[in-house]
């Protein structure tokens, strides 16, 4: 800057440096250099032709290692045991990762909110969104959550109300007490935590796609971070990744949803077997629809789908709404709006750090003869568990965060493709805000109606209970069972013929519904009573008389929602159809999606690729879930839990990658806004200049940094003029800390701690 006269200020401002103009990003020119193979038979455009245009490396590359991890987990006899154990360690060991970077992405995104940069446009300054607001929210919520809050809607609030955690650990908590955290947690895994992922990488999808045309794949993301250098194998790898985490997520509910749809099938109707046959061909109809919906493209198939799905899931939640009791609702509603405000820094902080180290014993005291007496502490000794249960993270938080995380790439990418032309105020309020407030409404609705079933049909007017029967009696059994006859002395007797299937089995629920059996007509038959629980299809004991109350926490996840669904009367058979279309259209729209986004990913970020590549990612998707499926010991248990396991796997290196994304976002618009110098002074190298050319004087450079490390930094502080003393007093000791370094690593095998004190 230089210093002007001007003598039209007034004398104490008339010295002023002349400010140059900012520099920006604004006009900065990117031009594509992806690698592209192009070629096809016919007229392109056409939907005979058959064009193809993708990147070569990444699409065989992520396309072999699908194949491989699918044909592993099929041959691979301990392939589960190893994702189990793999799952353990990630939970063991990055618990403070997971939690602890939702809550740094949550604080980068309400800065940016609230900061001049939220008035800025994804797109042109003066281009206006593609869709309407009614359409734009439903295909968000569509691809996004709309699937998972019908198979978790009832199932989620019940398992925390009734299994062991953090709370349920406190013996003396009040049941009102326990219900509330249940809804809460429910809303913390449904919540701003998990939309938050989201938003970060569709926000900077749709910056640096529609603002500055870069192509819409993951590596375009780190442009403002490393330049021209996301043109090779560095970019391509990310890619590669992205796919087969997309993949990978959208096959984990694709089959989780499939054994939803099994279930609700042979729910409305018990000829149709709910079994891997069943759910194998639930996964190739739904395929087959989804991929005639994506050949369409966004504008026709998703987009009706996502509206129907939507208009679905109200019609459903206002029904509920008004069948069951609309004042207690509007009072869960309401109250836990504000527990949820109250509780949130501490849950999206929480780790579970002293539960997951297993049982406790400071509630306990040793008495002199080394046993132990309790304590004046409120805690539960049950079942092994002091203050909460050691696996209780790895089953919910850390599985939905890395679920929610394995998921980013698709459904952020997908956000990001339908939001071009709103301002980023815009797009956070839609991808964050109303879907969370709409997610608290619904598990506020269903979750409620949930937990006031179980406790109705609990209550001592029902009696409802967790019974077993064995639904495989012989014949021979019952005529077993026939000659001892049917008086309540007998009982014993009746319980060990192997009616029942619990692992203990008959208990005193089995017992109590025998014996009311009994006492209402002794003159039956142990076959009378056999049929009798045979035609109320084994549901005896869990269900009442006219099935207008069930004891929700006896049934598989699955089951659970088209439970509750059955006990509205006349309308239960309507309500569960209608259920069972939305999830198959839900899942259609998330398989839809999915398979979009891999082939754009795939294709260099090209915005409609040609059909059959469209059609040949939807077949794969419905590949790998049917491989992986069969896989799981004829029931597809062992195949999905590895799947699952696998979205945490992918989840982990993909929390790195949004810590970076969150400073190419902030970066990217800081240059844009001219807040930073896009041009201005760098390093002669970066650090990851070896690792993206081939440059062999560059790599001795690198070599020689990282194994003579004090020779380099000797000659940096003599290059700044620290003086030749300073600069060999300062080379001799980092030269021997260097050599002390790798002493005490060596020394690591004789002497344990000692990478400890070189570190």
């Amino acid at each position: 800057m230089t210093d002007h006269w001007d003598p039209e200020r007034p004398p104490a401002e008339a010295w002023k440096p002349e400010e140059k103009p900012k520099r920006t990003w604004q006009n900065h020119k990117i031009v594509d250099r992806s690698l592209r193979v192009r070629f096809g038979i016919g007229p392109e455009n056409k939907w005979y032709s058959l064009w193809f245009d993708f990147n070569p490396i990444v699409s065989i590359i992520a396309f072999l290692l699908i194949l491989g991890f699918v044909i592993f987990c099929i041959l691979e006899d301990e392939a589960d045991a190893w994702f189990k154990e793999a799952r353990g360690w990630i939970t063991d060991s990055f618990t403070w990762l997971y939690v602890g970077s939702q809550d740094v992405w949550a604080l980068v995104i309400i800065v940016i909110y609230f900061s001049k940069y939220g008035n800025m446009k994804l797109g042109k300054d003066d281009e206006e969104p593609e869709y309407n607001d009614a359409s734009w929210f439903s295909m968000l919520f569509a691809c996004g959550v709309g699937v998972g809050l019908i198979f978790w809607g009832v199932a989620e609030p019940i398992l925390h109300y009734i299994g062991l955690n953090r709370y349920k650990a406190d013996k003396y908590m009040p049941d009102n007490e326990l219900a509330q955290h249940a809804i809460n947690l429910t809303f913390f895994h449904w919540g701003i935590h998990g939309w938050i992922v989201y938003v970060v990488v569709g926000l900077i999808l749709g910056f640096i796609s529609f603002r500055k045309g870069l192509p819409m794949t993951m590596k375009s993301c780190f442009y403002p971070l490393i330049g021209d250098r996301i043109y090779g194998w560095i970019g391509d790898t990310i890619d590669i990744f992205s796919i087969i985490t997309t993949l990978f997520g959208v096959c984990t509910s694709l089959g989780l949803g499939v054994k939803s749809i099994s279930a609700g099938l042979h729910y409305l109707n018990e000829d149709i077997d709910d079994d891997t046959t069943t759910q194998v061909i639930t996964i190739w109809c739904i395929t087959f629809v989804a991929t005639i919906s994506t050949a369409s493209g966004v504008g026709m198939g998703i987009r009706r789908l996502s509206e129907i799905c939507f208009g679905l899931g109200m019609f459903l939640m206002t029904m509920v709404l008004l069948l069951e009791d609309t004042w207690y609702i509007l009072n869960v509603f309401t109250q836990s709006i504000g527990f949820y405000i109250q509780w949130i820094i501490q849950l999206g902080f929480h780790c579970d750090a002293f539960a997951m180290e297993g049982t406790s014993y400071g509630g306990k005291a040793v008495e002199g003869n080394g046993a132990y007496r309790n304590a004046d502490r409120l805690r539960a000794y049950e079942d092994g568990m002091s203050d909460g249960n050691a696996n209780w993270m790895d089953w919910w938080t850390i599985f939905y965060w890395g679920w929610w995380i394995s998921w980013s790439p698709f459904v952020g990418m997908f956000i990001a493709q339908i939001s071009r032309g709103r301002t980023i105020r815009q797009f956070i309020n839609g991808t964050m805000t109303a879907p969370c407030l709409y997610s608290i409404i619904w598990f506020s609705i269903f979750g409620g109606a949930a937990i006031l079933e179980e406790r109705v049909s609990a209550s001592p007017d029902n009696g409802l209970c967790c019974a077993s029967w064995n639904t495989t009696i012989t014949a021979a059994q019952i005529q077993a069972a026939n000659s001892v006859g049917y008086e309540s002395t007998n009982f014993t007797d009746w319980l060990n013929l192997g009616f029942c299937t619990n692992d203990l089995g008959c208990g005193d629920c089995e017992y109590s519904w025998m014996e009311a059996y009994a006492k209402a007509d002794n003159t039956k038959t142990f076959g009378d009573f056999f049929d009798y629980v045979s035609a109320r299809r084994y549901r005896y004991g869990m269900y009442n008389e006219d099935y207008t109350h069930v004891r929700l926490s006896c049934l598989s996840t699955e089951s659970k929602w088209f439970a509750l669904m059955g006990k509205y009367g006349g309308l239960s058979g309507f309500l569960s159809v209608v259920s069972l279309l939305s999830i198959i259209l839900y899942f259609i729209t998330s398989s839809d999606s999915g398979s979009l986004i891999i082939d754009i990913l795939a294709a260099n970020g090209i915005e409609d690729p040609p059909r059959p590549q469209r059609i040949f990612w939807a077949l794969c998707e419905g590949a790998t879930a049917t491989a992986l499926l069969v896989a799981g010991s004829g029931e597809g248990k062992d195949g999905l839990s590895a799947l699952q396991t696998v979205s945490i796997l992918t989840g982990l290196p993909y929390t790195i990658i949004l810590c970076f994304l969150c400073i190419a976002l902030w970066r990217g618009l800081a240059m844009e806004m001219g807040d930073i110098d896009p041009y201005g002074a760098d390093f002669k190298y970066s650090v990851i200049d070896p690792f993206s050319t081939i440059n062999p004087k560059l790599w001795v450079l690198t070599l020689k940094n990282i194994f003579i490390a004090p020779y380099t930094i000797y000659k940096s502080l003599f290059a700044m003029g620290s003086g030749n003393g300073n600069s060999i007093f300062m080379g001799v000791a980092s030269f021997l800390c260097w050599i002390l370094w790798i002493v005490l690593l060596i020394a690591e095998v004789s002497v344990e701690g000692s990478y400890a004190v070189a570190w």
